[in-house]
């Protein structure tokens, strides 16, 4: 397998270059033996794929909570005592997703062909993260694969529910949003027209408001085909660009200069990261290759970049905590400090659980409280659209009966 990987070695500088290797994790060795820190790294072996930003991208089609469910179904059968392939086939006889299916078969198959588990899941990356497979791959070398299964397993599903958490809270008032788009769009083309024909006709004379009104009125349905297409590429656009790493990196850097948005967001992240890194260290993993397996869940963000720094700082034989110590912007305070306090007692899996925990019961409660302050947010915004639209077109009418 052919691998484009970029390191950064202790002076500074990065390189890219081409590796060919058995698994990713063949190539997180050979780098780290030669004094490099993995930045960036992509299989070259699975052939031209879209971009996943694009709109047309041809998934794994098995969901996220679909994986979790397979680690913890094969974790309780291999608990009861059955071997890894019978408990496979026993997943693949009662899963209903034909392509869940045909993917355990293929881990079967690689499985009777002589590869390791963690070994078939690395061929499959667009289903199994690089959590996923260093944690299997520890749980294979320590003998304790169902435990490792249920611990990634978990992890994942608490990711999931922190993730619902956050879109729950975003969806009502997107929602209202777009109903009040709507009922404006449809209001400015088929009854502003109608206003606007009476004020004519009767020679109103109307205010300022209400003539940029109008005109906004007259632009929309003499160009209604323009501006339909003009509207789906721009919300095409927006997508494409959030999805992008430009964009999701643009999106996260201004989202710290919100009030109450950049709170939590630098806790959603902290959690992110305290979570997969205590999963990864409880299961054995080495601690260079698991903040290298950190950082690409975190992503390719600012908070990604602690994490390399932090791996830096290990390599150097400083603490861990340092990294984070030194970005209290982005990380909380008390992520390096209880980090400290876990270096300093020899439990920093287990503190940094803690932090996980505490972070994601804390996002989940301000959650709730953004709720709380989106909904008045959202009243005085309705308000203010109805009350332009009621001030710039009823007001006319108002005086038109006056007149009479």
């Amino acid at each position: 397998m052919k691998f484009r990987v970029t390191i950064r070695k202790d002076g500074g500088a990065s390189e890219t270059r081409v590796v060919e290797a058995d698994s990713r994790f063949a190539v997180y060795e050979q780098m780290r033996s030669e004094g490099g820190t993995v930045v960036s790294l992509a299989d070259m072996s699975q052939g031209f794929r879209l971009p996943p930003w694009l709109f047309i991208s041809f998934g794994s089609g098995v969901k996220h909570s679909e994986v979790s469910r397979f680690a913890k179904n094969l974790a309780a059968m291999l608990s009861a005592g059955l071997s890894l392939a019978r408990a496979l086939s026993v997943i693949e006889r009662q899963s209903g997703n034909k392509r869940l299916k045909k993917l355990v078969s293929g881990l079967s198959d690689s499985i009777r062909k002589g590869s390791s588990f963690h070994e078939a899941l690395a061929a499959r990356p667009d289903v199994f993260s690089g959590l996923f497979i260093a944690m299997v791959r520890a749980g294979e070398e320590s003998g304790s694969l169902s435990e490792a299964l249920v611990s990634v397993g978990t992890q994942m599903e608490r990711s999931d529910e922190l993730v619902r958490k956050i879109r729950g809270a975003m969806i009502y008032p997107a929602i209202v949003i777009f109903a009040v788009v709507i009922v404006a769009v449809l209001m400015l083309i088929y009854v502003v027209p109608t206003l606007t024909s009476t004020f004519t006709s009767l020679g109103v004379k109307v205010p300022l408001a209400t003539r940029m009104i109008v005109a906004i009125s007259d632009f929309l349905v003499g160009n209604i085909t323009a501006v339909l297409v003009s509207a789906v590429a721009v919300i095409g656009g927006g997508i494409a660009f959030v999805r992008s790493k430009a964009g999701g990196n643009a999106v996260v850097r201004a989202s710290l200069y919100v009030p109450v948005v950049n709170e939590l967001v630098r806790e959603t992240y902290a959690a992110r990261a305290s979570r997969t890194l205590s999963s990864l260290l409880s299961s054995g993993v080495p601690v260079l290759e698991a903040l290298a397996i950190t950082q690409q869940v975190v992503g390719t963000n600012a908070f990604a970049r602690v994490i390399e720094n932090a791996a830096t700082h290990v390599k150097k034989g400083e603490p861990l905590s340092e990294s984070f110590a030194q970005s209290a912007r982005l990380y909380p305070i008390l992520m390096s400090d209880m980090l400290a306090v876990g270096e300093e007692t020899g439990k920093v899996a287990e503190m940094l659980h803690q932090i996980a925990d505490f972070y994601e019961a804390d996002v989940a409660e301000k959650t709730k409280d953004l709720s709380t302050i989106i909904e008045p947010v959202l009243m005085l915004f309705i308000g203010a659209v109805v009350g332009v639209f009621a001030v710039s077109m009823i007001a006319p009418i108002y005086s038109l009966s006056s007149a009479f």
